[in-house]
C-alpha cells in the first residue's frame, strides 16, 4: 500500500527524512480494526517525528499521521482517536497512562490507505461532518478541547486569551471557547492571523505581549517561551494558563512569585479522551461548528502539504485525501 514515512532524523532540515512510496499492508493485530483512511490531517507532531523527538531510530522506518476518518471493512465511516493506551492504568484516563501513545510513536500511523487501530478506538462518524473535517478532531482539535473544556475552569461568559492565533490547536481553540460561550481574546505577530482569528470568533485580536484592557480568567498557550511571561501577567488572581505545547522553547523563566502570590494555577494538558473526543464530535454536530482547512493535498502529494505546514504560513488545518 501507499504510504508517508519518517525514514531518518534531521532536526534542522526535517523533510529530508520524508519518504512516499509502497510500504507492507497493515497488519490487524486481534482486538483491532482495520480503517480505510479517506483522509488524514497534518500536525506538528509529525515534524517533531522527522526532527527525532518521540521515536528511536531503531523503530524507522515510521508511517507518519496521529489522526484521520475513514470506513472500516464493512463501510462504517469512523473517526480515529489516536491515543494507544489503557483507560484504566491512567485511572479512568487513557491520557494518563504512563505507557501511552500516539499513532506515529510506536504504531503506524494514518498516512497511509490503511491504519489499524484498536476497536476502542474508532468512533462513528456522524453524518453532516465530512471525511476532511473529521479528520481535522482527533489531535488539534481535541487537545483544545480539552485545555477548554476540562482543564481551564471556563464557563460561559468568562474571557480567554488564546496565544499564537494561527496554528491548529489555537485556531481550534478560539472556535471552540467561541461556541461555549466564552469572550475571546487571540494574538499574533501576523494582521492576516489576527484578521482570521476574528472571523473565527475572537472579540478581540492583539500583537504578542499587548497589554490587555483587563486581566483574563484563563489562557490558552501554545508557544511557550516567547509568550509565557505575557500568559503569567494578563491572568486575573486565581486565573489558570492551561499548556499543551512550547513550539519557541520550553525552558521560560518560572516567574514563581507572580504563581504564589497571586495563586495563579498551571495545567498541562496532552491530547484527550475517547469521550472527550465524543463529546466534542457532539458539539460539532450541536453547533454546526466546522474546523478550519487551510489547504487539503492527495496523499501522493504529502511532500507538498509538509513543505506547507514546514513554512509556517498556514491558518488552520492541513488534510491529506485518499479517495
Amino acid at each position: 500500500m501507499f504510504a508517508v514515512t519518517a525514514t531518518s532524523f534531521d532536526a534542522d532540515q526535517p523533510l529530508n527524512g520524508l519518504a512516499l512510496g509502497e510500504v507492507p499492508d497493515t497488519v490487524v493485530p486481534e482486538g483491532w480494526v482495520r480503517v480505510s483512511v479517506r483522509a488524514a490531517s497534518l500536525n506538528h507532531h509529525d515534524l517533531w517525528t522527522l526532527r527525532g523527538v518521540g521515536i528511536r531510530e531503531e523503530q524507522l522506518p515510521m508511517i507518519l499521521g496521529c489522526d484521520a476518518a475513514g470506513v472500516l471493512d464493512d463501510g462504517t465511516p469512523v473517526v480515529v482517536h489516536g491515543v494507544i493506551a489503557d483507560p484504566a492504568a491512567g485511572r479512568g484516563d487513557e491520557t494518563l497512562d504512563p505507557k501511552r501513545s500516539l499513532l506515529s510513536e510506536i504504531h503506524p500511523g494514518t498516512f497511509a490507505e490503511t491504519v489499524a487501530v484498536p476497536v476502542r478506538n474508532v468512533l462513528a462518524m456522524p453524518t453532516g461532518l465530512t471525511f476532511a473535517e473529521a479528520a481535522c478532531l482527533p489531535t488539534a482539535w481535541l487537545t483544545a478541547y480539552r485545555m477548554l473544556a476540562t482543564k481551564s475552569g471556563l464557563r460561559p461568559g468568562d474571557t480567554v486569551l488564546v496565544q499564537g492565533a494561527g496554528g491548529g490547536v489555537s485556531s481550534a481553540a478560539i472556535a471552540l471557547a467561541h461556541a461555549m460561550g466564552c469572550r475571546v481574546w487571540a494574538t499574533s505577530r501576523e494582521e492576516s492571523k489576527r484578521a482570521k482569528a476574528l472571523e473565527l470568533g475572537a472579540d478581540g485580536v492583539f500583537e504578542p505581549g499587548a497589554r490587555l484592557p483587563e486581566r483574563v480568567d484563563a489562557v490558552i498557550e501554545t508557544v511557550g517561551e516567547a509568550t509565557w511571561s505575557h500568559s503569567l501577567k494578563s491572568l486575573r488572581p486565581g486565573g489558570t494558563v492551561v499548556i499543551s505545547g512550547a513550539t519557541s522553547g520550553s525552558n521560560p523563566p518560572a516567574d514563581l512569585s507572580r504563581v504564589f502570590f497571586l495563586q495563579l494555577n498551571v495545567a498541562g494538558s496532552t491530547m484527550g479522551t475517547r469521550e472527550e473526543l465524543d463529546s466534542l464530535i457532539a458539539l460539532l454536530v450541536a453547533t454546526g461548528l466546522r474546523p478550519t482547512i487551510s489547504a487539503t493535498f492527495d496523499l501522493r502529494d504529502a511532500r507538498a502539504a509538509f513543505e506547507s505546514l514546514h513554512s509556517g504560513d498556514i491558518f488552520g488545518k492541513i488534510v491529506l485525501l485518499n479517495d
